[in-house]
């Protein structure tokens, strides 16, 4: 559910799913650059992390090393998770999502794509991830708005 805008003193109705069926969307972006980087799995756990982790990193251009911020999901943090050498997994303190710079690309997928939605399927819910990543990500100069935390630019220029 997402908030709506409505008359005031007004309840405005939206749908709402209540069956579930998940999918998947892993992604990064460069705050820097505004790149990024996306696949859709179909379950999260560590052997899913470990396959996206390996597409990034053969994505990343010849000698560029990227440091990738996570939150501290066990998929993220598994001592048995293969990270390839062009990548380095920095984490976040606990409970802090705000520190997060791609917490404001995904919820601007779920404001403006996939919020107050009914998906009949899950391959419909596919497609519409997929195209709302690619929507959202579609202008590096907005993902540089969206991710481009004041900390991160800071670690970029030391």
């Amino acid at each position: 559910m997402t908030r709506v805008w409505a008359e005031r003193g007004t309840r405005p109705r939206a749908w709402r799913q209540t069956e579930y069926e998940w999918v998947y969307l892993f992604g990064s972006v460069c705050p820097a650059t505004g790149e990024t980087h996306g696949c859709l799995l179909p379950w999260v756990n560590r052997e899913a992390m470990g396959v996206y982790l390996e597409d990034f990193s053969r994505h990343l251009r010849h000698g560029i090393h990227a440091l990738l911020v996570l939150d501290g999901a066990g998929w993220h943090t598994s001592k048995s998770l293969a990270v390839p050498s062009n990548v380095t997994l920095q984490f976040l303190p606990p409970k802090a999502p705000e520190s997060n710079p791609a917490e404001l690309a995904w919820r601007e997928m779920r404001q403006k794509y996939l919020g107050n939605r009914v998906y009949p399927t899950v391959e419909a819910l596919e497609d519409a991830v997929g195209e709302a990543w690619l929507k959202v990500t579609e202008s590096p100069t907005t993902m540089r708005s969206l991710c481009g935390f004041e900390w991160i630019t800071q670690i970029g220029q030391n």
